[in-house]
């Protein structure tokens, strides 16, 4: 028997690409339900080669008796119906902010801390986190495990696509109108995006940092390691998909580049590409559609003891958002935790 499971906020890229991947992993479902707002209800969205969802209205759809829910909706949207959903007993995993640092909710990237998912029965909810964080700790968890990880700065070249379709349709339209008249102001971002950086993603918060380099911050200390010290940069870039990142890392033991090459080529989720002679190093084209965090320009830093360089890249809206998920679930299946209805 298989299990009900139903993608809220089915008709943004993130929940779309959950239905693509629920399909492309053979995810065991005897039913799918597609949610989104109530302006939303009656679209068509695609589930694999053959199906097509109709969407059906959140503020009106009853998890009774489904198993399992995918939510990306929105911070403010999990924050209400999530808890509604799990205490229907459809167990949640969920996409948002909302409750990744609710001591109650475990905060899950399975290559890293797949234990941590032994605590979602305490909320019925378990926190996806945010995208830049997961493709950082899965290429640190293994480097950790065998130097230990004194303190990491990290500076990331987000995509546009970690602020939805709109903002994707922000970047092309600009890019057009730089072209032929007149770019269009921006509205998605707080200044223009088309050929240029933008060291703001989310609010800034009173010590001058963002909340998006926040949450790289505390994220890292609840998944990897409450010991690390971490500071992060985080910049939007003219990118449709995929994130890269730049990450400093010293550790306590010494630990060279080629051994760290080993350990990563080892390493669940990882794929090490790093052959900077024949310009083999990923960019964030390279990781669109792909599954693996690529880690390429492995090299020592000489400034600190026991210092490393990498340059991390993934497509944002699989493993560091969907994928992720789906992972998630497939965690609660395997470890007998999820029943079918």
């Amino acid at each position: 028997m298989g299990y009900r499971v139903a993608v809220v906020g089915a008709t943004g890229r993130v929940g779309g690409e959950m239905l693509n991947i629920l399909d492309e992993r053979q995810f065991d479902v005897d039913e799918v339900a597609a949610v989104a707002s109530e302006r939303s209800a009656g679209k068509e969205v695609s589930f694999g080669q053959d199906d097509v969802l109709k969407v059906q209205a959140l503020d009106t759809f009853d998890f009774s008796g489904w198993d399992l829910a995918l939510f990306s909706p929105g911070a403010k949207v999990s924050a209400e119906f999530a808890p509604k959903a799990a205490a229907a007993g459809c167990t949640v995993i969920d996409n948002t902010s909302q409750f990744r640092m609710d001591p109650d909710v475990p905060l899950v990237v399975p290559e890293v801390n797949a234990d941590a998912i032994k605590g979602f029965t305490a909320k019925n909810i378990i926190a996806n986190p945010n995208c830049s964080t997961i493709q950082m700790v899965v290429a640190l968890k293994p480097l950790h495990d065998r130097a230990k990880i004194k303190r990491v700065v990290v500076s990331t070249y987000q995509s546009t696509s970690g602020g939805g379709s709109a903002a994707m349709d922000e970047l092309f339209d600009q890019t057009k109108g730089i072209y032929s008249t007149v770019a269009p102001k921006p509205k998605q971002f707080p200044k223009q995006i088309a050929f240029n950086v933008i060291p703001h993603i989310d609010v800034f918060m009173e010590d001058g940092y963002t909340k998006e380099e926040w949450k790289m911050v505390a994220e890292t200390k609840k998944i990897l390691d409450p010991s690390i010290k971490l500071t992060a940069t985080c910049v939007r870039v003219p990118v449709f998909v995929g994130h890269a990142e730049s990450v400093n890392v010293e550790f306590e033991n010494p630990l060279s580049a080629d051994e760290a090459r080993d350990i990563l080529r080892e390493s669940p989720g990882l794929m090490v590409v790093d052959s900077p002679a024949d310009n083999g190093y990923v960019t964030p084209v390279d990781s669109a559609g792909e599954s693996a965090t690529f880690v390429s320009r492995i090299r020592e830093d000489a400034t600190v003891e026991n210092g490393l360089n990498l340059w991390v890249v993934a497509d944002n809206l699989r493993k560091g958002a969907a994928l992720n998920s789906v992972q998630i679930a497939e965690l609660l299946v395997t470890g007998k935790h999820l029943k079918a209805s």
